[in-house]
């Protein structure tokens, strides 16, 4: 059950970011006095529209994007009459780019032909280009904030979290009993667990010195291999000590970047884990987190490609187990969202991994459309730039105004990176249906 409402909280919050995004068109182009048409929350059949004005609103099928259609997109061609669209007949690209012209053409009505998007100076359409990507990262630093200054950081508590059973081994690594609720063979009962300490017992002394925090008292803890210990606990306001003896195990040895050297030496062990505290952050860490989040998005969009390949070539063909730092669909992401929410931590803790994970979605989204291709945001903000630096040649240079670019010309390509991102996207779905990422 807890599972289900997190994936229809999470697809809510994906088509809440979607229609930011759209909005982010939708709010300057109306301001500029472009006609739109359409304001659509995905794509397909349509499940719900109403026309307002002159712009119908709706939510499709496939809940995959969304769009707002704004007349004139597309400028008419060099020598086109105003409002006709000469025949072609040189080629399929020509023909194509022709089609696509007629109807752009078809959509500006008698009174509208000044309402087009193409007739906006540049700076303008550069404007309700970027509107999108704004809003979703307007949307992401609000969600970030919410997450750092209004909830916090998660961080070990001086609160026992957790109480293992038994002392650790090889083959029975986690501690925990057998079915029979023995302890494994060459394990005995932990410490912790003998003494009788409790989860929810917070330590505020070890040995009479007062506990500092959790990786001060774990440390310490470690260094007592073979010694008996004395913790002070406060038991719902009321101290408590508790002996214990602390267990000698082997754990591995790590070097000073935290990576594993391969060898092993002995270490106290007690078997208790901490709770965790969330810890309100200052303002000013919202800005750096997000950078560091921005770059991580930026290094994994440039190795889209590889990381799709390998998703292909070791997951769907060779079987192997989904990376968990791999591309990823709303489909996927909105089953992480029900994993979250099956989670066995504190409410708190899913909220906060919830809008984390909605607020690193739309940072990635205005990224990946701010990359300068056709048909995505960034395509269309670099074609007006484009057409600003050659009108500012033509005035250099004293000559007539070129007008405006013709980005019907890129067309085909655009359609080619409309092919290649929905066989990205069925991809990535696939794998989120066949073998999904999980969190459990």
């Amino acid at each position: 059950m807890a599972e289900a409402v997190g994936i229809i909280i999470f697809a809510l919050l994906i088509a809440l970011s979607i229609a930011l995004h759209e909005l982010g068109h939708f709010m300057p182009a109306k301001k500029f006095g472009v006609k739109i048409t359409e304001f659509m929350i995905g794509f397909g059949p349509a499940l719900w529209k109403k026309t307002k004005g002159e712009t119908t609103y709706g939510f499709k099928l496939v809940p995959l994007g969304g769009y707002v259609r704004m007349i004139g997109m597309l400028p008419p061609g060099k020598n086109d009459p105003d409002g006709y669209v000469r025949e072609t007949t040189t080629g399929r690209f020509a023909t194509m780019i022709t089609d696509a012209r007629k109807q752009s053409m078809q959509e500006i009505t008698p009174g509208d032909e000044n309402r087009v998007f193409y007739k906006l100076p540049v700076r303008k359409r550069v404007i309700v280009m970027l509107g999108g990507i704004t809003m979703n990262l307007i949307f992401a630093t609000l969600l970030f904030s919410i997450v750092l200054v209004g909830i916090g950081l998660p961080k070990p508590s001086l609160e026992v979290g957790s109480v293992v059973p038994c002392t650790p081994s090889v083959t029975h690594p986690t501690g925990a009993t057998l079915p029979s609720g023995d302890c494994p063979t060459g394990t005995v009962a932990a410490p912790a667990s003998k003494s009788g300490l409790e989860i929810g017992d917070v330590i505020t002394a070890l040995n009479a010195n007062p506990a500092q925090d959790w990786d001060a008292v774990s440390t310490q803890l470690r260094s007592l291999a073979g010694q008996t210990v004395t913790l002070v606990v406060d038991r719902n306001g009321v101290a408590t000590p508790i002996t214990m003896d602390v267990a000698t195990v082997e754990r591995p040895i790590y070097d000073a970047n935290g990576v594993p050297t391969g060898a092993a030496g002995p270490s106290g062990f007690v078997g208790i884990s901490p709770g965790v505290q969330y810890v309100p952050q200052a303002w000013s860490s919202v800005p750096t987190y997000m950078w560091d989040i921005t770059t991580a998005s930026a290094k994994a969009l440039v190795s889209l490609p590889v990381r799709l390949y390998e998703l292909v070539k070791d997951t769907l063909i060779g079987g192997g187990e989904r990376a968990i730092d791999g591309p990823v669909s709303v489909v996927g992401v909105s089953r992480l969202g029900g994993d979250i929410a099956a989670m066995d931590q504190p409410l708190v803790g899913k909220i906060a991994t919830f809008l984390s994970l909605a607020a690193s979605l739309n940072l990635f989204l205005a990224l990946f459309n701010l990359l300068p291709v056709l048909p995505l945001d960034g395509g269309h903000v670099a074609g007006a730039l484009y057409e600003a630096v050659r009108r500012w040649f033509a005035k250099v240079r004293g000559k007539p105004d070129p007008g405006p670019a013709d980005v019907a010309r890129l067309l085909p390509v655009a359609y080619v990176m409309a092919i290649v991102l929905v066989s990205m996207g069925v991809i990535v779905i696939w794998a989120d249906l066949v073998k999904p990422i999980s969190l459990g």
